[in-house]
C-alpha cells in the first residue's frame, strides 16, 4: 500500500487544485482589499473569471443589465456570493476527478461536499458561534482526503469494507488499520500544503471530532460534525461510509446543536442545495 506521504504526493500532482482559494480567503479578510484586488486574483483562473461574469449576468443577479468585466461582476455579486462561487468553482473541479472507492457515482463527492458546506453555513448562521463563511469553506473541503485515498489506494477498499463488517468498527478505524493512516490525516496534510487557514486544517484532522480537539476549534468542529450528520440524513452523494461513524452527541450539545436545532436547519439546507444544484441534486456530474 502507498504511504501517507505517497498518497499526498500523488494528490498534489493532480491538476486543478483549489490552491487559489486560500489566497481569496486571505484577501477577503483584508480591510483594505478593494474590487480591483479581487478582480486581479480571480483573473488568474480563466475558468473562475468566466464563471464570475456568467453568474453576475444571470437572471438572479442582473436585473436585465449585463456586465462585461470581472471587476463589474465582482461589484455586482458582492463578497459573500463571490466567495461562494469561487469556492464551488475551484473545489468542484478537483472533486470531479473520477475515482473508484466509497462506491460513489459520478458527481457524488462534490454533491455531498456542497450539501455539507451549505449545512455548516446554515448552522453557523443559526447559532452565531462560528463564522458562516469559514464553516462553509470547511464543509466544502474538510473531507478532500477521501478523493486522494480513493485515487491512490483503490485496492485497499475491499479490506476496509471487510474489516468494518467483521469488527463492527467505524470506517475511519478500518482505514487506519488497513492503511496505517486515514482520510482525515490526508485531508489535513493536503489543506496545509495548499495553505488553508489553520482552523480549516485542524477540523479536517479531527473528523469526526475527538475529545482532544483544541479548545479554540471545538465550536467549528462541532458545526462540521453536525453538518456531516445532516448531509448523511439527506443522503445526496453519500458514499458507503456515510453512517459508519460515531456521533459525538456531547460535543454537539455543548455547542447548542441539539436535535431541535438540526431539525430546524434541515429544510433550509435542502432548499439552498436544491437551488444551487437543480436537477443535479441527486445524480449527474457537477462542474461550476
Amino acid at each position: 500500500m502507498p504511504t501517507l506521504d505517497e498518497v499526498c504526493a500523488r494528490a498534489l500532482s493532480l491538476p486543478c487544485s483549489p490552491a487559489l482559494l486560500p489566497r481569496l480567503i486571505t484577501l477577503l479578510e483584508r480591510p483594505d482589499a478593494d474590487i480591483e484586488d479581487l478582480a486581479r486574483l480571480i483573473q488568474l483562473d480563466p475558468v473562475l473569471a468566466s464563471a464570475t461574469v456568467r453568474m453576475a449576468n444571470s437572471v438572479f443577479f442582473s436585473g436585465g443589465a449585463k456586465v462585461g468585466t470581472v471587476a463589474d461582476a465582482v461589484m455586482r455579486l458582492g463578497a459573500r456570493e463571490l466567495y461562494r462561487l469561487a469556492a464551488l468553482s475551484l473545489a468542484s473541479r478537483w472533486m470531479s476527478i473520477e475515482v473508484e472507492g466509497y462506491r460513489w457515482e459520478a458527481g457524488d463527492f462534490c454533491r455531498a461536499s456542497l450539501v455539507k458546506a451549505v449545512a455548516a453555513e446554515a448552522l453557523a448562521m443559526r447559532t452565531r458561534r462560528v463564522d458562516p463563511a469559514l464553516a462553509y469553506t470547511c464543509g466544502l473541503v474538510h473531507e478532500i482526503g477521501k478523493l486522494a485515498v480513493a485515487f491512490a489506494c483503490p485496492e485497499a477498499f475491499a479490506g476496509i469494507r471487510a474489516r468494518c463488517t467483521a469488527a463492527g468498527c467505524t470506517w475511519l478505524e478500518a482505514e487506519t488499520a488497513e492503511l496505517g493512516f486515514n482520510h482525515a490525516a490526508v485531508s489535513a496534510r493536503l489543506l496545509a500544503e495548499w495553505k488553508f487557514p489553520e482552523a480549516v486544517v485542524v477540523v479536517a484532522a479531527f473528523n469526526p471530532p475527538a475529545g482532544t480537539i483544541p479548545d479554540e476549534h471545538r465550536a467549528l468542529a462541532a458545526h462540521l460534525h453536525a453538518a456531516d450528520h445532516l448531509a448523511a440524513a439527506f443522503g445526496a452523494g453519500q458514499g458507503e461510509d456515510a453512517f459508519l461513524y460515531t456521533l459525538n452527541q456531547d460535543l454537539l450539545a455543548e455547542q447548542g446543536l441539539d436535535a431541535e436545532t438540526l431539525d430546524a436547519a434541515l429544510p433550509v439546507v435542502l432548499e439552498r442545495a436544491a437551488r444551487l444544484l437543480g436537477e443535479r441534486l441527486t445524480n449527474g456530474k457537477i462542474v461550476f
